[in-house]
Formats: structure tokens, sequence, C-alpha cells
């Protein structure tokens, strides 16, 4: 592969850290409610909801009542907010996989092409990005957030959108994220290679197209470009 394309949200960094601070403040004394799961399911709600005529607002509120319902918990749209507050507050903590971070250096000792295709609003992505220093790796005309670009993923447009801004090769092109839907369904339609980092440890979907490769760990993943170098 040539070009090397990044998701960022729970592919980069652990989303589940910031998230866990966030609950634990607000639901810490529930403890038979499971974190992780409940995570999961705000943002499966997250999903439902990203493309519709909702404010940021209305979304973040309705995927967390949302999934507070689904366990039985009753949530207020306040808290919900004050929730959101604390868990963006905690999302300026956030840091790199340190493994992520040995496999960008070792990309670019092997003269790959970086890149980021992400979804999101353009400036709550890019506090992340400064957040995790990206631009130490990757160039920022290299990073498309669907805020900016107009096209979201799993949109065809969007893969296409990346493709002739970087001039890509689709059989050289390379896309690594941790949403089915969003991430492999979106590179493999438009002919891209994709990897599934399922750290999450998800079932994989019924669909017509298939992840190249599938990881659970970032040790696996950074584990599997060493070996391909050493070849």
């Amino acid at each position: 592969m040539q070009t090397i394309i990044f998701d960022v949200d729970d592919t980069l960094y652990n989303q589940l850290q910031p998230f866990c601070k966030a609950f634990e403040q607000y639901f810490g004394h529930l403890h038979h409610i499971p974190v992780e799961q409940f995570y999961i399911a705000s943002r499966k709600y997250s999903d439902e909801v990203f493309t519709s005529t909702m404010s940021q607002q209305e979304q973040q509120v309705y995927r967390l009542t949302a999934a507070c319902h689904d366990f039985g918990i009753s949530l207020d749209e306040n808290t919900a907010r004050q929730f959101q507050k604390t868990y963006e507050e905690e999302q300026q903590k956030i840091t790199l996989f340190p493994e992520i971070r040995q496999l960008f250096e070792q990309l670019l000792q092997q003269n790959k092409q970086l890149g980021i295709l992400t979804n999101g609003p353009f400036e709550h992505q890019m506090r992340k990005i400064q957040q995790l220093q990206l631009t130490k790796w990757i160039p920022k005309e290299h990073i498309f957030i669907s805020g900016s670009i107009g096209h979201v993923k799993p949109s065809a447009l969007a893969f296409e959108f990346v493709e002739h801004k970087l001039h890509l090769q689709r059989t050289h092109t390379l896309y690594i994220g941790d949403s089915y839907e969003n991430d492999i369904i979106g590179a493999k339609q438009v002919g891209w290679q994709a990897i599934w980092f399922n750290h999450r440890q998800k079932a994989q979907p019924n669909a017509p197209f298939h992840p190249d490769k599938t990881f659970i760990s970032p040790q696996a993943l950074l584990a599997y470009f060493t070996e391909k170098e050493q070849l």
C-alpha cells in the first residue's frame, strides 16, 4: 500500500476512556450498569441520528437519554447536557494508543502517504486532532472531516473526495477504522482495501463487503505492519 488513511474516534485513541470519566461522575453509583455496553449503546444512537436534521446538542442529548432508557436509567435533558460537557472536557486529555504512535513513525520511515478521514463537526474533530498531535505525522491538507468536506462516511462521496484531493490509486489505498458500516463498507465499496480495527470485539454483520484484515488490539495491528516490513 502506498497510502494509508485512518479513522480517528476509537481507532487512534480509546474513546471509552473519557466517556468512563463522565460516566463515573454521573452514574458511578449504579454498579450494575456495564459502562462499555452503555457506551456502545450511546454510539449506536449517535450513528442513528448523525445525518438527521437535529442540532449537534440535540443529538448529544438524544444518544445519552436513549442509552439510559435501554438500561432503565432516568435522565433529564439538563443532566444529559452536563454529562456531555464533562465528556468533552475529558476528551481534551486523550492520547494516542502507544502502538499507533509507533505505527505512524514506522509508516513514515517507509515513505507511506498518511491521511485522516473522520466524521463529525469540523471544530469538534479538530480539537481532538490537535490534542492527539496528529500533524506531527499527517499534513493538515491530508486531514478530511465530514463537517468541512460536505460528505459523511459511509457515503462513497466521502472516500471519493479524498481520492480526488490526494490523487489516490484505489488499489494502492488502505483504510483503517473501527466502524464496520462507516469504515469497512465505506472503503470497500469504492475499491480501497480496509482493515477493521475491532478492539471492541463486535460481531461481524452480514454485509456485502468484508475487511481484508481484522485486528482486535493495537498491538496486533502494529505487529502486522512490522511483519510486512520484514518480509
